[in-house]
């Protein structure tokens, strides 16, 4: 993409059919409206989704065309997936997309699944911003290049894709499993597609399918954020009105699956430490009314704590974790579980555990309680995406794909009705043994088969579905550092050091975001505690003295509230997301768990066996083995310290040594408040009720261990280009970094951020990006960034580049890092490229500052280090006023040669050299 010419050369009928593009303007008809979300219908067949939330301060655009990997011909898997890397290039009027992307300060983004293909972006609430994104969106629906000379290096970056899912031996199976349970439909496949077809698609039949599927009648527009929907009605008309489909109409003919003959069984042998056994059940649609029984039988059957196989094999200690998914699809679908299964577990007892309880369902049908409780999750998810309206925009592509938006609305509300009879009549139908997939074919001479039929009458379920009252559209909050500082109610509370900053906004759904942190401990207490701080954290919500874990569960269900915990060196912290309504239980029960754990040590032992899982499973992982290796390279603490990079081996030893004990010895000596807490909040909240609160609660609660930040200052990196092979991975990974000494409070700080975004951030507009993905095409994902340390005292920085590539690349990664870097120091940047960069990075910050959570971690730091919102305003201040002289001076200044930099490069490199210039590195 480097100028305007480089994507003029297309053929003559792309561009007639540009020409022909905008001719007339349709009419706009009001054609269903549910819960706040507005359909409008064009003359053209395009659909129209508004969702207004004023609460949001930010608009998403999201766009979905009814086409994804289901619609796929022979030769040709992956195509719709291709496509969508491909929709990236560039058209006429919009040659480069990634720098509009970057230069707007938007959050963008495009998926392909079964049955859809969705591009969206969030942005900075502004008439220029939404005209610039509906523009750009109805440009690409029917002007994009498709060039063969983007498929050429493009191919190459999806197929790094392709590989890098290969590295995943859960990935491998789940898709082998999946593959084998499909005769004939094409939900059998996955979306990525396979390497040959990558790599050989003829240029004309991706033009082809792009002409076929990527037209109004096919496509459904959603907008969602803070906008004037008559105005933006407008505005969609004139953009995408004149827009003609093609002549030939679609026509969806489904495929029907034959209904399977008896159990299948898959094995997959590959390099790898942890074992695994998946079970895989055929399904009806989304649409179809037993989809909802099922989703509710599959929370029954593996959620955490309470799920009937969680139980047989996490708690019994059989298998390290459960995890399960079953797509909303079209056509019908699956349910599909993974068990994980340590190598000193035995996969044989894990399987016949699995399959056994499966099998005795029809002995010991769910009972109305464990239905009550699935309900209560399910629905708790559900209420918690409707109050999140950027969300929520990108959420509906899953129903669109299915069939229709309205389809999320019909099976929230069929979960909320569902029964225990309907869900025990599902479970008898659908997860039977000749309905699955797991190994071995097993005759029979009287098999039972189950007939999946496709949904009938789709359209007349949505037509007249009115669905519930909506939640409103919350208030027009000015996200501006002023209104944001003068909205900003701060101090310390009377009994206790707790600083306060509160801001009292009417949110959509009257949400309520709250964050608690305490900090306690020095230097010399935290020595010599491993991960003791993390896993205490950790286990605050698996019981109380009054509560069991899942006595907490159902609680927040029930209030469909969620209460995380995280904890290090010291610190503490707790994070609520709950309303106005149910904030003071959510408050109730954070405080139980804080305040009254019971460590119980069987939970603890779970936790430790899914920890020692993870790092088994990554043990041969690339990715996990470079970052490793990085800080071991650059350690420069000795063992005990609190900031001591440990190995594989001594994080195991650290975390089987983990008792109840010490988490209890923790607990008692650094939970309270001493002289460092903090307290925020965002939303509908009552603010004298907040603070008379937490003086009631934790006025009393308290720590004898004062807190003093650990330090940790800026040191040289040690410059290194190390190799760590990875047999039978496809995919390899390179990570390096360059520590420099600066913090925020710094004078460069404002040049760093955009020389930040311009080397290594942006929507593939970066020059790391530009060269390894969009120009050689050999990494699917590379970039880099810049940070820079918030202390001042510690000034500890750096600059961090990656690439996830094929290894027979290697060498191509180091000359494009190797090049960039010094084409970076040498030549510097460009007036183009600074306005495009700060441009984004101002709307970027606008976008953040209209996140609730986001706002929140600002107001949490800007308190930690007694700042306040004018810090951060007169950091915009500098980067708006920035030259091209200024950043390249701060470029000079900070960046150094490939040669200076800590580089390790994990992979399959045995037949392949990597290079550092001209000398291979060992």
């Amino acid at each position: 993409m480097k100028n305007i010419n480089h994507f003029l050369k297309i053929s003559l009928s792309l561009t007639l059919f540009c020409l022909m593009s905008f001719v007339t303007f349709a009419q706009v008809k009001k054609t269903a409206s549910v819960e706040g979300i507005n359909e409008y219908t064009l003359d053209n067949g395009l659909k129209v989704l508004l969702f207004q939330d004023n609460s949001s301060q930010t608009i998403t655009v999201n766009i979905t065309y009814q086409v994804g990997s289901r619609h796929e011909g022979y030769g040709e898997k992956g195509m719709a997936h291709l496509l969508e890397h491909m929709v990236f290039k560039g058209t006429p009027n919009h040659p480069n997309i990634p720098e509009e992307l970057s230069s707007h300060g938007a959050r963008p983004n495009g998926s392909t699944y079964y049955d859809r293909t969705n591009y969206f972006e969030t942005f900075n609430a502004t008439d220029e911003n939404l005209d610039w994104a509906l523009d750009l969106e109805a440009d690409r629906m029917v002007n994009s290049y498709i060039a063969k000379k983007d498929l050429e290096s493009e191919f190459s970056v999806v197929r790094n894709e392709f590989e890098s899912g290969e590295n995943s031996p859960s990935n491998v199976l789940r898709l082998k499993v999946i593959n084998s349970a499909y005769l004939w439909h094409n939900y059998g496949q996955a979306t990525i597609g396979n390497k040959s077809d990558i790599e050989r698609v003829p240029i004309e039949n991706l033009q082809a399918f792009y002409k076929k599927y990527y037209r109004p009648d096919n496509a459904v527009l959603m907008i969602t954020g803070k906008f004037e929907p008559e105005k933006t009605l407008a505005l969609v008309q004139k953009k995408f009105g004149g827009i003609k489909n093609p002549e030939t109409p679609l026509r969806d003919v489904p495929t029907i699956e034959p209904a399977q003959d008896g159990e299948k069984r898959v094995t997959v042998s590959r390099v790898g430490d942890l074992q695994i056994v998946s079970v895989l059940y055929h399904l009806p649609a989304g649409s179809h009314e037993d989809y909802a029984a099922l989703q509710v039988a599959e929370q029954i059957l593996t959620d955490e704590p309470s799920g009937r196989l969680y139980k047989a094999l996490v708690n019994e200690k059989k298998a390290s974790g459960i995890w399960s998914y079953s797509p909303f699809t079209k056509e019908p679908s699956f349910l599909y579980m993974n068990v994980d299964v340590p190598s000193d577990k035995s996969l044989a007892e894990a399987e016949s555990t699995t399959l056994n309880l499966l099998d005795d369902l029809s002995k010991n049908p769910v009972t109305e309680e464990e239905v009550n409780r699935a309900k209560s999750n399910i629905l708790k998810q559900y209420d918690q995406i409707s109050r999140n309206s950027a969300y929520l925009g990108t959420y509906m592509s899953e129903f669109i794909g299915a069939g229709d938006w309205r389809l999320s609305f019909i099976q929230r509300d069929r979960v909320e009705k569902m029964t225990v009879d309907k869900v025990n009549a599902a479970i008898q139908r659908y997860l039977i043994n000749t309905n699955r997939t797991v190994g071995e074919f097993l005759p029979t001479k009287t098999p039972i088969r189950v007939e999946i039929e496709h949904t009938e009458g789709l359209n007349d379920l949505v037509t007249n579905y009115k669905g519930k009252e909506g939640l409103g559209t919350g208030e027009a909050f000015d996200v501006s550092y002023e209104n944001i500082q003068k909205r900003l109610d701060t101090g310390v509370l009377q009994k206790k050091p707790i600083e306060y900053g509160f801001i009292k906004k009417d949110n959509r759904g009257e949400t309520v975001t709250l964050s608690f942190a305490i900090r306690n401990g020095s230097l010399e207490n935290l020595m010599n505690k491993g991960v003791v701080a993390s896993y205490t954290a950790r286990m605050l919500n698996k019981g109380t003295t009054t509560k069991s874990r899942q006595d907490i569960e159902d609680k927040l269900s029930a209030i469909k509230s969620s209460v995380y915990f995280s904890g290090s060196n010291g610190r503490l912290t707790a994070n609520i997301i709950s309303t106005k309504e149910n904030l003071t239980e959510a408050l109730n029960l954070m405080t139980d768990m804080i305040k009254n754990p019971v460590f119980d040590a069987e939970e603890l032992e779970k936790m430790k066996t899914q920890a020692l899982a993870s790092i088994e499973e990554n043990k041969t992982d690339p990715q996990f083995l470079a970052s490793r290796k990085l800080g071991l390279i650059n350690q420069k603490y000795k063992k005990g310290h609190p900031l001591y990079n440990m190995t594989i081996d001594e994080e195991i030893e650290a975390i089987k040594n983990v008792s109840v004990a010490d988490l209890k010895d923790y607990h008692k000596n650094f939970y309270g408040i001493s002289n460092s807490a903090t307290l925020t909040a965002i939303g509908n909240i009552d603010e004298k009720g907040l603070k008379d609160y937490f003086d009631k609660e934790f006025g009393d609660y308290s720590s004898s261990l004062p807190f003093t930040p650990v330090k940790n200052e800026y040191s040289e990196n040690t410059p290194a280009n190390e190799k760590i092979l990875t047999p039978d991975k496809k995919n390899a990974f390179t990570l390096g970094t360059l520590s420099f000494e600066c913090s925020q409070d710094n004078d460069d700080y404002a040049a760093l951020q955009i020389a930040g975004e311009i080397f290594g951030g942006g929507f593939l507009n970066s020059r790391i990006a530009t060269r390894l993905r969009q120009q050689d095409g050999v990494s699917y994902g590379a970039g880099g960034m810049v940070r820079v340390d918030d202390n001042k005292s510690d000034k500890n920085s750096m600059a961090l580049i990656y690439a996830i590539y094929a290894p027979e690349n290697a060498a191509k990664v180091q000359t494009g890092f190797k090049e960039e870097i010094a084409r970076f120091i040498d030549g510097g940047i460009t007036e183009e490229e600074l306005k495009s960069a700060v441009n984004g990075w101002v709307q970027e910050q606008n976008v953040s500052r209209a996140k609730d959570n986001e706002l929140l971690r600002l107001l949490n730091n800007n308190m930690y280090y007694d700042r306040d919102m004018m810090f951060q305003k007169s950091i915009e201040d500098k980067v708006t006023a920035l030259t091209v002289a200024d950043v390249n001076a701060a470029i000079k200044k900070y960046f150094k040669t490939l040669d200076n930099w800590t580089v390790v490069n994990a992979g399959d490199f045995e037949n392949f050299e990597i290079k550092n210039g001209d000398k291979k590195v060992d």
